[in-house]
């Protein structure tokens, strides 16, 4: 069996969302006296790194490939370019991790803009009803942004509220995954 390029993309977005999703609760469960109000990236240090770090690394490449795919297939260029932007950041928050400092913080920025403007963008690529969902994910996502960056946490701790940005992103993934997956008409 062939499948599109659109397809492909799909597939690997989902399974890439499936991973950092399933990275980030299984490095939770092993790493001794963490908590959700810590940031995320203390995952990716100490005995739940490799895990951790590998799940992440892996979820940025196939959000590349997956931004290759759809560009070929003809999809938005700046969507495209949004997408593969934010699978290169993801990967660079896993290849260096927050004990680097200054390339971790970057990385993780990028991540969060261009995946927020990514999902919002998405209104132009995907069908109605799930264009507005997108578009709603990625309006969450700039808000969380805003109250991270002021540091306005509604007592979530500073992880709790990265996790109102890093969670619907992954949700948008899932989400938009299973749409590409879905047999073309």
């Amino acid at each position: 069996m062939k499948f599109s390029d659109k397809v492909i993309a799909g597939m690997l977005i989902f399974i890439g969302a499936s991973m950092s999703l399933m990275g980030i609760v299984i490095a939770e469960a092993l790493s001794p006296g963490y908590h959700v109000s810590q940031v995320i990236s203390d995952l990716g240090v100490g005995q739940t790194a490799v895990f951790f770090n590998l799940s992440i690394i892996m979820f940025g490449g196939l959000f590349v490939a997956a931004a290759y795919l759809l560009s070929k297939a003809g999809t938005d260029t700046w969507f495209c370019a949004l997408m593969a932007l934010t699978g290169f950041a993801q990967a660079c928050v896993g290849i260096f991790p927050e004990t680097l400092g200054l390339p971790h913080q970057v990385a993780a920025a990028i991540v969060f803009i261009s995946g927020c403007s990514m999902a919002i963008l998405s209104f132009r690529v995907f069908p109605v009803p799930w264009a507005w969902i997108s578009a709603a994910l990625g309006v969450v996502i700039l808000a969380a942004i805003i109250l991270l960056v002021t540091e306005f946490y509604f007592g979530l701790g500073k992880g709790g509220m990265e996790r109102i940005i890093v969670y619907p992103l992954i949700l948008w993934a899932l989400g938009s995954g299973a749409l590409l997956m879905a047999p073309e008409k």
